[in-house]
């Protein structure tokens, strides 16, 4: 059975992302450019240094990171500091 989680997020900093847990089925609604807009959040991250807001979910409920995406893969992005967040749970992103 799949989770959905819907309220206001849990502000945390980047560091605590490795700590969490991924391995719940969650249905995320995302927006339909999202990828469009990683790639676009990574390169404002890789030239500019610009931080993202990244609403997302883990298997406990809604969280918020801010920080600068240094990659956008297929399945994953690499936040600064070299830490992996699932593309299939980010909610939204937004710059700050």
């Amino acid at each position: 059975m799949q989770k959905t989680m819907e309220h206001t997020p849990q502000i945390i900093p980047k560091e605590e992302i490795p700590n969490l847990e991924f391995k719940l089925p969650v249905t995320v609604e995302q927006p339909d450019d999202l990828m469009e807009r990683l790639i676009e959040a990574t390169k404002l991250g890789n030239l500019h240094h610009v931080k993202i807001a990244i609403v997302f979910h883990d298997d406990e409920g809604l969280k918020q990171v801010e920080t600068t995406i240094w990659a956008t893969g297929a399945k994953y992005i690499c936040l600064k500091g070299g830490v992996w967040l699932p593309i299939s749970r980010i909610k939204d992103i937004k710059l700050i």
